[in-house]
This record gives C-alpha cells, structure tokens and sequence, in this order.
C-alpha cells in the first residue's frame, strides 16, 4: 500500500494540531496568572463532562423514538457509585465499575 504526500501531511497535521492544544495552554499558563473565580469556574469542567459522558451512556438512542434505559449500564453505575462516594479515588471507581459491568454481562 503506496502512501501518498497528502495523507503524510494530513497525519503530521493532526498531530501538530493535537500537540499544540494540549502543550500550549500550560505554557501560556504558566507566565500568566487566571483569576481566582475563573479557576473555581474551571474546578467544575470534569465533574460535568464526567456527569455527561455517564448520562449519555445510560440511554440507547432510537431513531423516531424516545431513547431506552440502558439496564445493564444502570446496574453498574450503582456500585460504581457507591464506590466513588467512599473511596474519590479514580482508580477504584474505574476498577468497580468495569468489574460491576463485567459481572451483570456475565449473569444477562
């Protein structure tokens, strides 16, 4: 498979692009200092995206239809949560909530 200088320069592109987003906001915040407010504002950003990224995966979208629960997705968030609420620590949430998944797959 022959590839071409467009699709070279595609692939550099997008990793340029990527780069830059994520190296260029930690050097340009590094010489400047955000207000106080601006960074409580900016404390809730993974909360919501978290929150979304949950809610979005509870629901199975139908086209013409309102959207079902999806139970299996539902079961596992219990213990998942339960688990973030006594342990806030990242790592445990995701273990249980992939073993929590894991294990209502294997009984369904």
């Amino acid at each position: 498979m022959l590839i071409s200088n467009y699709q070279i320069l595609t692939i550099v592109g997008c990793m340029l692009v990527t780069w830059l987003s994520r190296i260029l906001p930690f050097v340009l915040l590094k010489k400047f200092t955000l207000p106080k407010s601006l960074v409580e504002y900016l404390s809730f950003v993974p909360v919501v995206i978290m929150s979304a990224l949950w809610f979005s995966s509870l629901f199975t979208q139908h086209l013409g239809h309102l959207p079902s629960v999806n139970v299996e997705n539902l079961l596992a968030s219990f213990p998942t949560v339960v688990a973030a609420i006594l342990s806030k620590n990242l790592f445990v949430i995701v273990i249980v909530g992939i073993f929590s998944l894991a294990l209502i797959q294997l009984i369904f």
